[in-house]
């Protein structure tokens, strides 16, 4: 890995003139970063990723192996996209019509999770820390906390900011089974009562000491 002032790039990918990378941020093997790309500071970018023109990352973003980001998606800070996960920018792709002034806009908020294989139709916005299961197929707006699965992807519950599913009693109060943080349900908007959804983790709390089954 080279070790510029930008970051670390591995010499097989390729950096476009004009695209921009934070400080911090690692690229691996074989990827691709377009000109007119923007990607923040401390991101992860793994093997074989496109960052096309006009695509932004916000800071902390982890982008694992085989993901193309396209033109007009947004992603903001602490955004995890899983292996091979698919997202889109046309909804009705046609070879024979050019439509790349016609490019649809894609939101994803700040600490959602897309799991592996998971396609995003274009046009829609995906919640804070919500969670998007391996395997879905999500063709609308997906609420802030919110946990989507299936083929078509529907909304099955919710997630913490530590990914574990909240379990809301009659008072529309949940508690996250690691962090102890309190969260509220008012219809289908979900918020977190310790900690506003802009704020970063406590350090004591933004390193995992216990695996996912130790919290059955």
């Amino acid at each position: 890995m080279s070790n510029p002032s930008q970051g670390k790039i591995h010499p097989s990918s390729i950096v476009d003139d004009g695209a921009i990378i934070g400080e911090g941020t690692s690229i691996w093997h074989f990827s691709h970063i377009c000109s007119g790309a923007a990607i923040g500071k401390n991101c992860s970018i793994g093997q074989n990723v496109l960052v096309a023109d006009n695509a932004i990352l916000g800071n902390g973003v982890k982008i694992q192996n085989n993901v193309a980001i396209y033109g007009g998606v947004n992603v903001e800070d602490d955004v995890f996209l899983g292996p091979s996960c698919v997202l889109t920018n046309v909804t009705n792709p046609r070879s024979q019509v050019s439509r790349k002034t016609l490019y649809e806009k894609t939101l994803i908020r700040r600490g959602a999770t897309i799991g592996a294989n998971a396609t995003i139709v274009c046009g829609i916005t995906l919640g804070r820390y919500c969670f998007i299961g391996a395997g879905a197929v999500v063709t609308k707006d997906v609420p802030d906390y919110g946990l989507v699965i299936g083929n078509p992807g529907k909304l099955s519950g919710y997630m913490s900011r530590h990914g574990h599913k909240l379990n809301f009693e009659d008072s529309n109060q949940a508690i996250c089974r690691e962090s102890n943080y309190h969260y509220e349900k008012v219809g289908e908007e979900v918020r977190c009562l310790d900690l506003g959804e802009d704020k970063t983790l406590p350090d004591e709390l933004s390193v995992g000491s216990k695996s996912y089954d130790d919290f059955k």
